[in-house]
């Protein structure tokens, strides 16, 4: 359970770095501040275990020759540093740049983390940041990250501040997206997916008026990965386990090219009373797929 805790906060304990010598992941750090003098009873092979599966190293190394370096140029840093290539198709799908309107961009989440950064980057480009991510918000410790996110924190005390998030988001002059799902996508049945789609997208554009563009991402994780998040999800469930390990998967994708599809905006009159906004969500989660 030592690794457990540490991991759930390590992205909590992030500072942007204040100098060239700084760390922004700190293993040891996190064991001191949460764990005090307890921390040196820690055995050296588990702070040596964290510090390989997070990638301290590079991911320091990274953030620190990135540093002053926000948004879109942020993103497609990270892509060219992980020599990452995409094929795009449905691109004339997205809206022109100059239309007036604000949209919702939802996509299935298969990898994480990655999916998200490839995804805010087209997404950023064409529309100059004027791009909102409904995101965990561990991620608004990313410096470069930050100012495209709205960070959400569903438990706890922070859970009282998601709705008006949400609502500021949505009701705002920004485009808005978001991975319905929650959490990135699990091995049901033998397929790598998502687990249902949440309502709040289909409410908040309804409420809004923002027609909804369907993105499907084309990709997967280890099945190392899979296996310990239905395990986690069955038998853990209070520590998401396996997102400890999205770093390291980001890593083990070095160099892939991965297929995004992105589909019709889909109007917003669609959604009516003929289903529930629960249904609606589904049937949306079912385009992407078909894309």
């Amino acid at each position: 359970m030592v690794i457990f805790a540490v991991c759930k906060s390590v992205f909590e304990m992030s500072k942007q770095a204040e100098s060239a010598n700084a760390k922004i992941i700190d293993v040891r750090g996190i064991m001191r501040s949460k764990m005090g003098n307890k921390a040196d009873k820690v055995p050296g092979f588990i702070i040596s275990y964290l510090q390989k599966i997070l990638h301290e190293e590079q991911v320091n190394e990274f953030l620190i020759e990135n540093d002053g370096i926000v948004g879109t140029p942020w993103l497609e840093s990270c892509i060219s540093y992980l020599k990452l290539s995409f094929n795009i198709e449905g691109l004339d799908n997205l809206p022109a740049k100059d239309d007036t309107k604000r949209y919702t961009f939802v996509s299935n989440h298969p990898l994480g983390g990655m999916d998200g950064v490839a995804i805010a980057s087209i997404l950023g480009k064409q529309y100059d940041d004027q791009i909102r991510l409904l995101v965990n918000d561990f991620l608004m410790n990313l410096p470069g990250l930050a100012p495209l996110c709205i960070g959400i924190n569903k438990t706890g005390a922070q859970s009282r501040s998601f709705p008006a998030l949400v609502e500021e988001g949505f009701s705002g002059d920004m485009h808005m997206m978001m991975f319905p799902a929650g959490i990135c996508s699990r091995k049901i049945n033998g397929k790598i997916q998502d687990l249902p789609w949440k309502k709040t997208f289909i409410s908040k554009s309804i409420q809004y008026q923002r027609d909804i563009v369907p993105i499907h991402f084309i990709g997967r994780n280890s099945d190392f990965f899979y296996r310990l998040a239905n395990f986690s999800d069955k038998y853990i469930k209070k520590v998401n386990v396996a997102m400890i390990y999205l770093v390291d998967e980001l890593y083990k994708n070095i160099g892939k090219t991965f297929t995004i599809k992105i589909g019709k905006p889909i109007p917003w009159q669609t959604f009516d009373k003929s289903k529930t906004p629960v249904e609606w969500a589904q049937y949306v989660r079912s385009l992407v797929y078909e894309l």
